[in-house]
């Protein structure tokens, strides 16, 4: 159905403009959508961090093109536009648990002799091209480089999004043995997290 004022009057759909029933129909809907369960690392300089998103997805074939969007005011995209890049952790459904340690900003950081990370919140992690952090735990991941950084149009009725969309070329990519073609978790799809997976919701 074409969304529009014609097709909400034909079927009796109310009007979004402060609806509270609607508000919260629109929400459902919304987190009923299927999506992954991502961290996104980050980093500038000597600066690193890891947060847990969920509107993380390929959206290039040639190049190969992910799209991750970002709060508009947060951390992570202060460290992606300084440093230009940025890393996606795919992780276990059994490993559900460490997505909650990076639903805000890191604090804690160890480093090795060389000042390379190797935890964060108490997890561990690796480095990656571009010295970007990695959970040591995740099944596969992806390094992207920055091609196109898009801020939604502020001179609206709505105003400013809460997010920018950030598109990145993969110039890296891994994997553990658990997302090999011949592992066991991949056959019964049984590898990789998502939001229905846990009991977290976000957006709406």
């Amino acid at each position: 159905m074409t969304p529009g004022s014609d097709a909400r009057e034909a079927t009796g759909a109310p009007e979004p403009a402060e609806d509270d029933e609607f508000d919260r129909l629109r929400r459902r809907v919304l987190w009923a959508m299927p999506t992954g369960l991502f961290v996104v690392g980050s980093r500038a300089g000597d600066r690193r961090n890891l947060m847990t998103a969920n509107w993380v997805m390929q959206v290039a074939t040639t190049p190969k093109l992910v799209a991750v969007a970002v709060e508009s005011d947060s951390l992570t995209r202060e460290l992606i536009d300084a440093g230009g890049s940025f890393s996606v952790s795919l992780l276990a459904r059994s490993d559900r648990g460490l997505v909650r340690r990076f639903v805000k900003p890191v604090r804690d950081m160890d480093v090795d002799d060389t000042g390379v990370a190797t935890s964060l919140q108490g997890e561990a992690v690796f480095e990656v091209r571009n010295g970007l952090p990695c959970l040591s735990a995740a099944v596969g991941w992806l390094v992207c480089s920055v091609r196109s950084v898009h801020v939604w149009d502020a001179d609206t009725a709505a105003g400013a999004a809460s997010h920018v969309l950030v598109v990145g070329e993969v110039e890296d990519a891994g994997e553990s043995d658990r997302l090999s073609p011949a592992s066991a978790d991949r056959a019964t799809d049984d590898a990789v997290l998502s939001m229905r997976d846990t009991r977290m919701n976000y957006g709406g």
